[in-house]
């Protein structure tokens, strides 16, 4: 009856033990494959982990390409990446799952192929949208920058160009916003600028949708604490922000709201201040010179003006030409302020001040309140007639 007993705590423990182990294995997770035209050669597997590069296992690979690499199983969707050399190629885990992987060693990322892996198909497709559109970004910008296209066409074909990319990658994080790749997608970059802008209110439902679903499905976990955290800190931020935005898209604005200055040099060199012109009404216009409206719009503006100056009325005039040398052709002869922002279309005062278009007017009263934001000229004397 001992031995019996003794045979079957044994057994019972052995069973335990096996359990157990079958347990511990099956939380890792396995990537295996073929990278051919790569003997003798290293390969790394890296973790893309938020504080930078983690470096998992590695092996030597032999002819045939073969490797296996296991390792504990993240909580959340996570992200990897296999290095060869100087290629480099990402991949998702998230499960237990063993990865089948095939490459070529003559252009990694090209040949990389997961095998029956709908999340990392999802990442190779935000990857393609994403390289489209910095191609297509990229020759918007050698063309403004050689001429053949304009300050505001530039703009016009940018903003469109990202509403296309927003609206395909758009559909791809709302249809599962709780994978991989919606994670993926709302971090891509384009010359290391976000193209998803967590302090825009359009882009930041994204944000908001992943950081979300993520909080209900992988709560605790570090990337998910990093995506809230960031996603209210950007929340925060918007609202203090669109509290500012709300001096120039309410009218009347209320008094002593603190109107951001600008001070920017004008044709001669001499930088003026917005702030000097205080005790008198101000129209504050935003252009570009080189651009169809423009001769049009200086000419409405030169009739009005010489109409109201006697009554304390000076323009400030802010151009936004990439082209500084043509600016200062055009405006050499305007009879009132005009000065130039070497920024163009990336100056922080369109952001400030809520433009978005050109040409874009302000009337300030003499008390320096923003009181009318006007889109049209036809509408100036009528404007500046309530505050004279």
């Amino acid at each position: 009856m001992v031995k019996k007993a003794v045979k079957k705590l044994l057994f019972l423990t052995v069973l335990t033990f096996g359990v157990f182990a079958s347990c511990k294995q099956s939380d890792k997770f396995t990537v295996e494959g073929t990278v051919t035209s790569a003997g003798g050669d290293t390969l790394y597997l890296e973790h893309r982990d938020l504080a930078g590069l983690e470096l998992i296992d590695s092996v030597v690979l032999k002819d045939n390409g073969v490797f296996k690499f296991k390792h504990q199983a993240p909580q959340n969707p996570e992200f990897f990446q296999l290095r060869l050399g100087r290629q480099v190629v990402a991949f998702a885990v998230d499960s237990t799952e063993t990865l089948k992987v095939t490459a070529d060693a003559t252009d990694l990322y090209k040949t990389f192929v997961v095998e029956d892996s709908y999340t990392n198909s999802q990442l190779r497709l935000v990857d393609a949208l994403t390289q489209k559109a910095a191609t297509d970004i990229n020759n918007l910008e050698e063309s403004h920058t050689a001429g053949t296209l304009d300050d505001v066409a530039f703009i016009n074909n940018l903003d469109s160009l990202l509403t296309i990319y927003k609206g395909e990658i758009s559909n791809l994080i709302l249809a599962n916003p709780s994978s991989a790749a919606a994670y993926y997608a709302v971090f891509q970059k384009i010359n290391n600028y976000l193209i998803y802008d967590p302090y825009d209110k359009r882009d930041y439902a994204m944000f908001g949708a992943v950081a979300t679903s993520w909080n209900r499905y992988f709560p605790d976990t570090k990337r998910t604490k990093h995506l809230y955290d960031f996603t209210v800190n950007a929340l925060n931020a918007r609202r203090q922000q669109e509290r500012q935005d709300a001096l120039f898209e309410s009218i009347p604005v209320e008094t002593g709201s603190g109107l951001p200055d600008i001070t920017l040099p004008e044709v001669g060199g001499t930088r003026v201040a917005l702030s000097s012109l205080e005790g008198k009404v101000v129209i504050l216009d935003f252009v570009v010179y080189n651009a169809d409206f423009s001769p049009a719009h200086n000419i409405q503006l030169n009739n009005i003006y010489n109409r109201y100056k006697s009554q304390g009325v000076e323009v400030y005039q802010i151009s936004f030409d990439s082209d500084q040398h043509f600016w200062k052709i055009s405006a050499s002869n305007l009879p009132w302020i005009t000065v130039h922002d070497v920024a163009s279309v990336n100056s922080s005062l369109l952001p400030r001040y809520n433009v978005r278009e050109l040409p874009t007017t302000f009337i300030i009263n003499r008390e320096g309140d923003v009181v009318s934001r006007l889109e049209n000229l036809t509408q100036l004397p009528e404007e500046l007639n309530k505050v004279l």
